[in-house]
């Protein structure tokens, strides 16, 4: 992590309280100090950190996770996993990107200084760093494991019982699948699919010729196979009855198929294996202007990531160099994108949130479902009527947002619905809303982005899928990816068209809606609904509309509304009015954004930034960045929501949305921030949800000026505040009354199999 030199501190100029006292100091003791020099320009790289070695440093705090013993076991193996998932798509995008800048010769540098290779240089070894802390940390968390019931074998450790077990499992389950690919002249080397865990085994032939063959470990089998308890404990106490006492029992799988090679080489001598793992290039380029159909295109996109270039290779310490240099020869590596790490290889897959040990995982939760839902005799078209209504997932339960949809589906008054999804997963209760609402007749329009990372074949499936029930259809606008969250329907209300929408910070997915924090607001503003209807024609027609009533919509007037919008707080303060800025993102890495909040605090505006990720700004830095405040917040649940608060002189306004400021967002997406109005959603933005993180002092992380972070900690006088923890045990949990029924919103019988389907 690129940090401020020594020269660059010097530089800086002392504090207000310091040249204040300076002044007092009696005649002639300035011709003994050096005058304070200028604050650096706000263009100065020194005063920008490293977009990728930012990211690099949230998957530190990840880890951090992980290390921490007042988290639940389980918990703790799950943030390793995380981090592992997180390292791999790092590799796949970010690594692959700064490779292929080097290799085209791009002579750019980053907003820090950085040229492409001394960043790719600096994301490698910090990430092998991270990759080698982790496997730390786990070496640590096995003996905890074990002491709690939960046992990892290695193949050398398993009594002559579990192996008769493990071996029964292996001819009646594994073998049937595995398919081993040899190396020869007749036999070019085998393609290695992205984020496999294969082996690389090395034979001899009777006359002592030695030959080279790969062994891929299923995905579709367990990465830990259950095995019985040894013998020797075969009776213990531990296993008796009793969820906190079960115990579990496994042993590797690729172990397990070391041990038995000799049944897929038959006549061939064994003469060692090891385990390997690649990861290759998974970013998608798409011609978009040249293709004529884009849903094909992708699709074709899709099929190709499975072949993209190697862009790391992990190894057991024991793979000698012979194996390595044929892998590295035939997966055309550079020797820096091999790495050595101690097994497990592949901490994604390490998995063990499916036992049943409640003991050792956080307590579970029931999102809370707010007061203004009780009311059985009335809808929620007539509730939303009443005053607009913010839910806070998921210490708030999303689920009204997806009854909300299904009797929009039913309601025989609304007249069309209209979405932008972006990443809905796999089981969609709000995309079946949809469907229902096209078969009853209703105009359904759908914006399905197809570009939205990783979930491309998902949301291919469900354009298919709309389509073949006549909805209207579009995939996105050229050039940008559409990640706004809206729906809007329109709904018959006597003699008048009444339009109702959804707004929201997070995607319309009932499974990240329990793991991600995020904000919903249910409205019929009828200025944001106006706003709503122009940016719909704007995504699915020609229209070019540019004024908006109330929306900041990117990339058509985000970026100037937001900077105005800090322009108006500099103003404030220097008016002598109330002026603060509460910023809460997920990334922070827009330079010009940046720029404008370090002359927002030379002016004396005090910033208050939570920023979960990637932040490119340095706090606190001497004449440039003193009232900036960076905290992030690490913990249970993925941070996502985006808040924007302004003190506005005393009248304050917030907005909230779908953008963070990064530039991909500002100017290559469809986002939206939308304001908030009613007094009492805004009051709770600010002092119950703002100011839960602000006071967090267990899982907040300060920034330091340098880019590094420093853990909270509760402070003489201070009690324990986990804002997550807090925000979950706010109100009392109660489960809902049941008044389905009564709406229409489900038929007899079917609410059962219905809710069971979306837990």
């Amino acid at each position: 992590m690129p940090t401020e030199g020594k020269d660059s501190q010097q530089r800086a100029p002392r504090t207000t309280r310091a040249r204040k006292a300076a002044r007092t100091q009696r005649p002639g003791a300035a011709e003994f100090e050096a005058a304070p020099a200028a604050p650096p320009a706000l263009d100065d790289p020194s005063l920008y950190l490293n977009r990728e070695l930012s990211l690099l440093q949230f998957q530190a705090r990840v880890l951090d996770e992980a290390r921490d013993e007042t988290t639940p076991l389980l918990e703790r193996v799950k943030f390793l996993s995380i981090l592992g998932s997180n390292l791999g798509e790092f590799f796949m995008v970010r690594v692959a990107g700064l490779r292929q800048q080097v290799e085209a010769g791009v002579a750019d540098v980053s907003a820090d200084g950085m040229t492409s290779r001394e960043q790719l240089e600096a994301c490698r070894a910090e990430a092998y760093r991270l990759m080698r802390e982790a496997r730390e940390v786990w070496v640590a968390l096995k003996p905890q494991l074990h002491a709690a019931g939960v046992h990892l074998y290695d193949w050398d450790q398993l009594d002559k019982t579990q192996r008769a077990a493990a071996t029964a499992y292996f001819t009646e389950k594994v073998f049937p699948v595995l398919t081993p690919l040899a190396f020869d002249p007749g036999r070019p080397f085998p393609h290695i699919s992205n984020l496999s865990l294969n082996l690389a085994v090395l034979l001899k032939t009777e006359d002592g010729q030695e030959l080279f063959a790969r062994v891929k470990i299923p995905r579709t089998l367990p990465r830990m196979v259950t095995v019985p308890p040894p013998q020797a404990a075969a009776g213990d106490k531990a296993t008796s009855p009793g969820r906190a006492s079960r115990t579990y029992h496994f042993v590797w799988l690729e172990q397990m198929v070391t041990a038995n090679l000799h049944e897929l080489f038959t006549g061939m001598q064994i003469v060692e294996a090891h385990p390997f793992r690649v990861t290759r290039d998974a970013e998608m380029a798409i011609q978009e202007l040249e293709a004529d159909d884009l849903l094909e295109t992708m699709e074709q996109g899709v099929r190709r990531r499975r072949f993209g270039r190697v862009v790391r290779v992990t190894v057991d310490p024991g793979m000698p160099e012979f194996l390595r240099a044929i892998l590295g020869e035939n997966l055309d590596l550079d020797a820096e994108a091999m790495v050595t790490v101690d097994p497990p290889l592949g901490m994604s897959g390490v998995d063990l949130m499916g036992l049943d040990r409640p003991d050792l995982k956080d307590p579970p939760f029931v999102g809370h479902v707010p007061p203004v839902f009780d009311d059985e005799e009335r809808d929620f078209f007539t509730l939303i009527r009443e005053g607009d209504i913010l839910l806070h997932r998921p210490f708030d339960s999303f689920e009204p947002v997806v009854e909300w949809l299904e009797q929009a589906a039913r309601d025989p008054d609304v007249l069309a619905i209209k979405m932008t999804l972006y990443r809905v997963g796999r089981d969609a209760p709000v995309v079946a809303s949809l469907l229902e609402a096209a078969r009853n007749g209703k105009e359904v329009a759908v914006l399905v982005e197809l570009k939205a990372r990783f979930d491309e074949e998902s949301n291919i499936e469900w354009a298919r899928a709309l389509e073949d029930e006549g909805v209207h259809v579009v995939y996105g606008l050229l050039g940008l990816k559409t990640h706004s969250k809206i729906a809007l329907v329109v709904r018959r209300e006597g003699d008048r068209i009444r339009r109702y929408l959804h707004l929201g910070t997070g995607n319309y997915n009932v499974i990240t809606a329990r793991l991600y924090t995020d904000l919903d607001m249910l409205t019929c503003d009828e200025a944001l609904g106006i706003d709503g209807t122009e940016l719909f024609n704007y995504l699915t027609g020609f229209s070019r509309s540019e004024d908006y009533r109330t929306l900041l919509i990117a990339p058509i007037n985000l970026r100037q509304g937001f900077e105005a919008l800090v322009r108006r707080e500099i103003e404030h303060h220097q008016a002598g009015r109330p002026a603060h800025l509460k910023l809460k993102m997920n990334s922070l890495v827009d330079r010009r954004t940046i720029r404008l909040l370090y002359e927002a605090s030379q002016a004396g505006v005090p910033v208050d930034l939570i920023v979960r990720g990637i932040c490119c700004l340095r706090p606190g830095v001497s004449g440039v960045s003193e009232t900036i405040r960076v905290t992030s917040v690490v913990g249970r649940f993925l941070e996502h929501t985006r808040i924007f608060w302004f003190a506005n002189g005393g009248q304050e306004e917030v907005y909230l949305g779908s953008a963070d400021l990064m530039p991909r967002n500002l100017d290559r997406r469809v986002e939206i921030l939308f304001p908030v109005r009613r007094a009492k959603l805004v009051r709770r933005l600010h002092d119950e949800i703002l100011g839960a993180y602000f006071k967090d002092n267990v899982k907040a992380r300060f920034m330091r000026p340098d880019g590094s972070y420093v853990r909270a900690h509760p402070g003489p006088d201070e009690e324990p505040l986990n804002s997550q923890e807090w925000l979950l045990a706010r109100k009392p949990q109660r489960k809902r009354r049941k008044k389905k029924q009564k709406l229409g919103l489900l038929v007899p019988g079917k609410a059962k199999k219905k809710k069971a389907k979306r837990s």
